[in-house]
Parts: structure tokens; C-alpha cells; sequence
């Protein structure tokens, strides 16, 4: 079972230097707050792509541990 965690520790590899907030205790269903840098220019669909592929996969299908990710990606104000 994925924990919020792990979720954070995913996206702390990928964003380093990004304010990451995660929310959820069921084991399947989760909400992400991912504020960084790199995301200044890009379009609300590519944030989420760059959030997605950090997950590595953790999302993909039946087989993913992760079932439900609400996500608010921006960069910082």
C-alpha cells in the first residue's frame, strides 16, 4: 500500500526545491499541492504530466498503488 510518503518522497526526487503537500490516509486516494519553478510557462496539462511521470508508473492502470491523486500544481507566486 502507497502512503502519502511515499507520494512525497516520489515527487521530491523529480522536484527538489518544491513545496509539495500531501493529503490522504486511505492507501488509494490522494491529494497533491506540488508549487516549483519549473512549472513557470507551462500549461496546467503539462505541470500535471511532469507530476505524473515522477510517480513512475505508481498510477498506471489496475495495477497502479495509486488510485485517486487530486492535483494542484502552480508555480510559485
Amino acid at each position: 500500500m502507497i502512503t502519502a510518503h511515499d507520494i512525497e518522497t516520489l515527487l521530491r526526487e523529480s522536484f527538489p526545491d518544491a513545496k509539495i503537500a500531501v493529503q490522504g490516509d486511505d492507501g488509494a486516494h490522494f491529494a497533491a499541492e506540488v508549487i516549483d519553478e519549473s512549472f513557470r510557462g507551462k500549461n496546467r496539462v503539462q505541470q500535471q504530466r511532469a507530476v505524473y511521470a515522477a510517480l513512475k508508473g505508481k498510477m498506471d492502470g489496475s495495477n497502479g498503488e495509486l488510485h485517486a491523486l487530486a492535483l494542484t500544481t502552480k508555480a510559485p507566486d
